[in-house]
């Protein structure tokens, strides 16, 4: 029985046995999450030019390879300046219509929010039919990179108004009602009290929308034309083989989403810093100002 002190060992001895059993089970999923990744670049140090096992040496002959390849330079520059344009309609995009969901007094507000995020549940195979659809025979518009552009950010937008609107919902209004009452009109309130607020989310927003249309690769296909980005040259690739050099190129592509990941945690904890002491120097100088302003009694 559980009462009695045989009956807690026991209890005791099974629930050690549950956790362990859980974190194996736990690492087994890491394991199967990550050995492909880990695999992957491993081989791209690989000296053997297949691409595959076994490892007959290594090197970094396949990372300087790829600037021997200016059709790859030509990938990477096209996703680069896809990603800058996407970023950047997405983010202020989104960032006005969180504003308009979160402050407007819409009567149905949950109706709308599942309207605008409504491109994250459908799935981007009809995403891009449905844009080259839209784009060639609706409008008869050239398929480019600024197609590309228009429908990675019906897609990525999304995603920023999620992240601004969760930090808004939770933004204190009367930091506003302060600064209103000291003279600060819309555009002062908005410079100092709130775009400071909310920044780190709208950054965070950006370098999330700046990731994803690095990696897209199922709406880019339907509607780039002729143009390649680097998800894309390397689907090409692949249909001739793994090799080597498409291991490095994968790989810098992960090097460089988790280099912006980790850009969006360290960055805005870095920026706390000289702001906290732009404002202890705002208030001294306010502190040290006041009594010379104040007229004799």
């Amino acid at each position: 029985m559980a009462g009695e002190p045989g009956g807690l060992e026991i209890v005791a001895r099974r629930g050690r046995l549950v956790r362990r059993a859980l974190a194996g089970w736990a690492c087994l999923i890491y394991i199967f999450l990550f050995s492909p990744i880990v695999l992957l670049i491993l081989l791209s140090f690989n000296k053997n030019r297949y691409g595959s096992f076994p490892i007959t040496g290594w090197t970094f002959h396949w990372y300087s390879s790829i600037a021997d390849s200016p059709d790859l330079q030509s990938a990477i520059k096209t996703s680069l300046r896809v990603a800058f344009e996407v970023t950047l309609i997405s983010t202020v995009v989104g960032t006005a219509a969180a504003f308009s969901l979160v402050r407007s007094r819409l009567r149905f507000r949950s109706g709308f929010r599942i309207a605008f995020t409504l491109p994250i549940m459908i799935p981007g195979v009809l995403i891009g039919v449905s844009l080259l659809t839209f784009l060639r025979q609706g409008l008869g518009i050239q398929l480019s990179t600024e197609t590309v552009v228009i429908g990675q950010s019906v897609y990525t937008t999304p995603f920023v108004l999620l992240i601004v609107a969760a930090r808004l919902e939770g933004f204190d209004r009367s930091l506003e009602l302060a600064a209103s009452d000291l003279g600060a009109n819309a555009v002062r309130r908005f410079r100092y009290v709130v775009l400071p607020l909310i920044g780190s989310a709208v950054f965070a927003g950006a370098l999330f929308v700046f990731t994803l249309s690095l990696d897209e690769f199922v709406i880019t296909y339907f509607i780039i034309g002729a143009q390649v980005t680097l998800p894309i040259y390397i689907y090409t690739q692949i249909k001739f083989g793994i090799t080597p050099a498409i291991n490095a190129v994968a790989t810098l592509l992960i090097v460089t989403s988790l280099g912006i990941t980790a850009l969006g945690l360290v960055i805005p904890r870095l920026v706390r810093v000289p702001l906290r002491y732009l404002r202890s120097r705002r208030a001294q100088r306010i502190g040290h100002t006041a009594p010379a302003t104040e007229s004799p009694a």
